[in-house]
């Protein structure tokens, strides 16, 4: 089982292609939905408990949390410490689950993979990438998105171009979602001729 980790800057279209490889038939944890799933429900209790003030009603009040994190950017690290040990751990149950399906090719989409070090954990890395104005369009298009939260995100992320240079292959998603798409397509087939590996890489299963 080949595992793909997807990533890519905010704006840059990496939710989009993950669609994309779902819809062509590859399975797809999406790390930014389990972290919605936890805020929801496990890590509740944890995240009120290191920020007070920041659930109700059982959940995480991410406008509270963002306001408070950009009152103290060190809270991030706390943040992190909650959130990525069990975002790992269903990581695995997915994976777990995928091979005993018989998969070959899975994709963890992990917005932060080369800032965590989980592209260590992958066998091959995809960057979705496009023009930068096109990015800074998308972004400051989103609701509630200003100059200053966005250049605040694009801190804590690893450069597009450092990015790029990492990766086994990139999808530009400057133009068409039908380019985009195509590209997939070519990335699958390309996998899909390469030898598999199913044993553990740094450490994982």
């Amino acid at each position: 089982m080949i595992r793909v980790g997807l990533t890519g800057s905010i704006g840059m279209g990496k939710s989009t292609s993950g669609k994309l490889f779902s819809e062509a038939g590859i399975p797809v944890n999406d790390a930014d939905a389990v972290v919605h799933d936890l805020y929801g429900g496990e890590a509740v209790p944890l995240i009120e408990a290191a920020f007070p003030g920041t659930t109700k009603n059982g959940t995480v009040d991410r406008q509270e949390l963002g306001r408070q994190l950009g009152l103290d950017p060190s809270g991030f690290k706390r943040l992190e410490a909650i959130v990525h040990p069990l975002v790992r751990q269903r990581e695995r149950i997915f994976l777990n689950r995928q091979r005993t399906a018989g998969a070959d090719i899975v994709v963890l989409d992990i917005p932060l993979l080369f800032e965590t070090g989980a592209d260590k954990r992958v066998d091959r890395v995809v960057v979705v990438s496009c023009d930068p104005q096109v990015q800074r369009e998308r972004v400051l298009a989103r609701p509630g998105m200003t100059e200053e939260k966005f250049n605040m995100i694009l801190s804590r992320q690893t450069p597009d171009a450092e990015k790029r240079a990492r990766a086994d292959y990139i999808i530009d998603t400057s133009h068409s979602i039908d380019t985009t798409r195509e590209q997939i397509r070519d990335i699958i087939a390309d996998l899909r001729q390469q030898p598999v590996n199913d044993g553990p890489k740094g450490g994982e299963p």
